[in-house]
């Protein structure tokens, strides 16, 4: 066959982007898709990065790379992936940009986003009463401005329909390896995850990092206060008035701070809180699930169970499955 035919049969992949976009963002799911090709897809990948007008791509850390013209684009596409950075806010402003990337969406068998790249699908109209993820110091603002959205912030990748997410950079190398999975089976995605010295893939549905260690803390110092509370105290009484008697404020004035300093409600974030601890007794110890629900404060396996589901998408049983066999 010759090489012309041969690139014919490969899914087409193409990579948007925009200035200021984070280089890993556009370098793990590419290389993936390179690594998968080279040693074995059939078919193959073919990638290509695109950018209005087919202007150079200057990355955050500097390095410019070379792109053709995002509104030639045409004919049928295998994915469209969005990558993230932080030009994402200015991109998702960009009218133009919007309106081919909801065009490239319908000629796409899927849409992928890396990171804050979620940014411009929502701004797109493509996660609309759907669930996805984003990197995690964004992804309450995220919940905040577009309220269509079911945002899963510990989540490494949300898989909803043929629309894929990734949470923060290189949880891209997750979402990618699971899509070529999907593709050519298990056998090959292991083979690439270990040529690029990668997890031999980390489910989905596991947290991206502890939300106890790795989200700053609040600027505001009684909204610090409190977090801080909830977190060392998660089997306490948390309930809004609890809250509210701590903080030493009204249950109303409390929950406005919530909101401009998290994006959220006092409620959630306890609920967030006490999934998380429960995810991380699920990761360390052999305790059953009726003791780790009281020790996180969810009091009932059924509760325990509704919180998984909002927050990593699955149950506390498979969870653990998951990240043991990870």
């Amino acid at each position: 066959m010759s090489s012309g035919r041969q690139e014919s049969l490969m899914r087409r992949v193409v990579v948007i982007g925009y200035p200021d976009t984070e280089l890993l963002d556009i370098s793990c799911p590419t290389g993936v898709f390179e690594t998968a090709t080279r040693w074995g897809a059939e078919p193959g990948y073919r990638v290509e990065l695109v950018s209005l007008g087919g202007l150079p791509v200057r990355t955050s850390c500097g390095l410019t790379l070379a792109a053709d013209a995002l509104e030639r684009v045409g004919g049928r596409l295998d994915s469209v992936v969005v990558a993230g950075g932080p030009g994402h806010r200015n991109a998702a402003e960009d009218a133009r940009l919007l309106v081919h990337l909801r065009r490239l969406a319908g000629l796409s068998r899927r849409v992928v986003s890396v990171c804050t790249g979620a940014t411009l699908l929502t701004a797109a109209g493509l996660l609309d009463r759907r669930r996805a993820t984003t990197h995690w110091a964004w992804a309450a603002e995220l919940a905040a401005r577009y309220p269509a959205v079911t945002v899963a912030p510990a989540a490494l990748f949300v898989s909803d329909g043929n629309v894929h997410t990734s949470a923060g950079v290189t949880s891209a190398i997750d979402l990618t390896l699971a899509l070529v999975e999907q593709d050519h089976g298990p056998a090959l995605a292991r083979e690439v995850a270990r040529l690029l010295v990668a997890y031999l893939q980390r489910p989905g549905n596991q947290a991206q990092v502890s939300m106890h260690v790795a989200a700053p803390p609040p600027d505001h110092r009684l909204v610090r206060q409190v977090c801080e509370h909830i977190t060392a105290h998660p089997d306490a009484d948390l309930d809004a008035a609890a809250l509210a008697r701590f903080a030493g404020v009204s249950p109303r004035h409390l929950t406005r701070l919530f909101a401009a300093e998290l994006g959220t409600t006092p409620a959630r974030h306890v609920r967030a809180v006490r999934a998380e601890a429960a995810a991380q007794l699920l990761a360390a110890t052999n305790l059953p699930l009726t003791a780790v629900a009281r020790r996180c404060g969810l009091r009932t396996t059924e509760t325990l169970r509704q919180a998984f589901a909002d927050l990593f998408a699955t149950t506390p049983s498979a969870y653990r499955r998951a990240v043991r066999q990870g």
